[in-house]
């Protein structure tokens, strides 16, 4: 067993807590507090859970772009109370149709450095770059349930993200970091550094003490979401916005073109049901990390444990399992017997009981490290998501479907219903799968789920371990595989970073990762009533 990962000089006897926000209406549970609070005021005026969503989403992309943003793509679960359904949206990205094996040749340099354990290719053209680029979808993937369920004006849950933008992303302390962290990849593109460096060059500075901070010019932004909030989705998948930004994305070496924008659209699915002892879940099928998650539930079916401490040498074993079924099996070559990090997730309750669980990513943070300055959008780098080596499950392909992490979640039991997920690159399903577990087997309220310990065997033969879990456990833990104890940070995150609301049929309650700087549960009774007007009016 290996000590405590990360700066030894982090303080250890500060505590950090959040709490579970309850109330008798509806929650939005994010991992920004801003987006939170749109969709929760999206709420107050009367809009579904999916119009809450639209908001959210949008804010989300605005306010963290380097995450997701409207050139990203994602999954969502809707559960819609009225008709007791489950509904899976897959708004996932695929290759360029014109996209050239031959421009990503191995390097022979190891393994790649950022979320995937692959070859290394020639100036990591599969990461960094207009190639790396993928076509997108999460747009339509916001716009298809509206039109499906939406109460509200499209034009009016766009309004929030446009004033954002309009006034452009404020930088402080978490942002400067983040920013600093890609400097050298974000130089590479003049147009990325020009919106996120200081002076084309330098990581963006933030005071101390002092209030007043620096903003990122959002501008064009702004404008193509208004582009967005006029023409829906259309604008991007075909129309001028896309074809502007694909122009950009080919400019600069990439293969997106209108074609590829136009056919890739939104899709709702037949969500997997997934038993597991007295509960259900639904998951997304296909591409995505939810036959991961029903795999791992179902080796943990028949296994006895009667705390939640105990169960995480189970949770080990199942993960491990499905982590090697997924890796074997899954990708577009590939068989799924079950099938036809950076990323943001975020939770939807509405008063009625209609639920989402969405994640939307642009892959890396900063995804492609690549700016379209026609929309401002930055761009996402989900070739990254293929493997490079030929003649694999998962290898790169002109037009084939990306393999996502995402693992958003639908859940019930004992009368309460929830929707989960998180971000977190590979570690998401890992987390998914423990919290669907602390509140199936023992009970849990949201927070204490949230707050439990939990492991992470995401990196391969090894298990990452909070270090909060007892001593008896970590031996038990050792006994499976190499143990490396890590404690939960505001930065970086040993472990994925999830989202959650509940429903038990009288309250609904909300929650989000404790060590989330800027993540928090928003209740559309906290909001003052008056937010969404000023925002289309901003707008």
């Amino acid at each position: 067993m290996s000590g405590p990962a990360g700066s030894g000089a982090l303080s250890r006897s500060m505590q950090i807590h959040k709490h579970v926000v309850k109330t008798d209406r509806g929650v939005v549970a994010a991992q920004h507090r801003q987006a939170a609070e749109a969709g929760a005021e999206v709420l107050r005026a009367g809009g579904d859970a999916v119009d809450a969503a639209v908001a959210c989403g949008f804010v989300c992309g605005v306010l963290e772009p380097w995450i997701s943003g409207p050139a990203g793509g994602g999954a969502a679960m809707h559960w819609r109370a009225d008709t007791g359904q489950a509904h899976a949206l897959n708004f996932g990205m695929r290759a360029p149709a014109g996209l050239r094996i031959g421009d990503f040749p191995l390097s022979g340099q190891g393994i790649a450095g950022d979320l995937f354990p692959w070859q290394r290719v020639v100036d990591d053209r599969n990461v960094i770059g207009a190639r790396a680029v993928a076509v997108p979808a999460m747009v339509d993937g916001l716009e298809l349930p509206h039109k499906r369920w939406g109460r509200l004006p499209w034009a009016d849950l766009l309004a929030p993200a446009i004033a954002h933008a309009r006034r452009g992303m404020e930088i402080d302390w978490y942002a400067a970091l983040i920013i600093a962290s890609a400097t050298r990849d974000l130089a590479r593109d003049p147009d990325a550094a020009a919106m996120f460096l200081a002076d084309g060059q330098w990581p963006r500075p933030f005071a101390w003490t002092a209030l007043a901070s620096d903003r990122i010019d959002q501008s064009r932004m702004a404008d193509s979401l208004d582009s967005l909030a006029r023409d829906g989705a259309g604008a991007l998948h075909g129309g001028d916005l896309g074809a502007a930004m694909a122009q950009d994305v080919r400019d600069k070496g990439g293969y997106l073109t209108v074609q590829d924008l136009a056919e890739n659209r939104a899709t709702f699915l037949t969500p997997l049901a997934v038993p597991y002892r007295d509960a259900l879940f639904h998951v997304m099928p296909g591409l995505t990390a939810g036959p991961t998650f029903a795999r791992a539930l179902d080796h943990l079916a028949d296994v006895a444990f009667t705390t939640p401490d105990e169960a995480a040498p189970a949770h080990a074993r199942a993960l491990f399992s499905a982590y090697a079924d997924r890796l074997a099996t899954m990708g577009h070559d590939g068989e799924d017997p079950q099938a036809p990090g950076c990323t943001t997730h975020f939770s939807v309750v509405d008063r009625d009981g209609n639920m989402v669980a969405h994640t939307q990513t642009l892959l890396s943070i900063f995804g492609a490290r690549v700016v379209s300055p026609a929309t401002g959008f930055l761009m996402n780098n989900g070739i990254m998501w293929f493997d490079p080596e030929q003649r694999q499950p998962n290898s790169l392909a002109p037009g084939a479907p990306c393999l996502m992490n995402v693992c958003p979640a639908l859940g019930a039991v004992g009368g309460k219903r929830f929707a989960l997920g998180a971000s977190g690159g590979r570690r998401i399903v890992g987390a998914v799968v423990q919290i669907a577990s602390f509140l199936a087997d023992f009970d849990m309220d949201l927070g204490a789920a949230f707050r439990q310990p939990r492991i992470d065997v995401s990196g391969g033969a090894g298990i990452t371990a909070d270090a909060a879990l007892p001593p008896a456990v970590m031996d038990a833990l050792g006994a499976i595989a190499q143990v490396t104890l890590a404690r939960r940070t505001l930065l970086p995150y040993p472990f994925a970073c999830p989202a959650g609301v509940l429903d038990d049929g009288t309250h609904r309650y909300g929650m989000t990762e404790t060590m989330t700087a800027w993540g928090d549960a928003v209740a559309e009774t906290d909001m003052p009533g008056d937010a969404l007007t000023e925002a289309v009016q901003k707008a």
